[in-house]
């Protein structure tokens, strides 16, 4: 399986935004100094997350970013697959076609492995996430970190 950073990436932000959205719309800006990741990229990320309805943007001085539906409705493997994402496990992209033009011995082994791992990811919401312990001590850290920036 590859995950790459988009992916990752992605569901950083979306986790980051689940957990700041009910101050408000939540800037890219703030996103990207919390989780340490370039605005532009994030820019790229959202433009995409927005087309699948995942985040609505709102404009202006109190502008923003908010999630598209309830947090409780979106799940790690619905952001995953907004930013053209897939979790496979296999050597040929699902194609069959592992040892040159001729499935591999393993494929069904690997491919039952990316559906466990879609499975997985698709039952996992953004609302699960925020209800952890770790997730909002993690938050919480970073939050404090960033307030004294600002103080400085």
């Amino acid at each position: 399986m590859k995950l790459t950073t988009r992916g990752r990436y992605a569901v950083t932000a979306m986790l980051d935004l689940a957990l700041h959205h009910e101050q408000g719309p939540v800037r890219l800006s703030e996103i990207a100094s919390r989780q340490n990741i370039s605005q532009a990229y994030l820019e790229q990320l959202f433009a995409q997350l927005r087309k699948t309805g995942l985040v609505r943007s709102t404009r202006g001085p109190g502008g923003g970013y908010l999630p598209g539906r309830p947090i409780s409705d979106i799940s790690v493997a619905d952001v995953i697959l907004a930013v053209d994402e897939q979790v496979d496990a296999t050597r040929c992209g699902g194609q069959q076609n592992c040892q040159a033009t001729l499935r591999c011995l393993t494929h069904d082994l690997w491919e039952d492995l990316s559906r466990q791992i879609s499975s997985f990811l698709g039952s996992i919401s953004l609302f699960d996430l925020v209800q952890r312990r770790t997730v909002r001590v993690v938050s919480q850290r970073q939050d404090h970190m960033m307030q004294q920036l600002r103080i400085q």
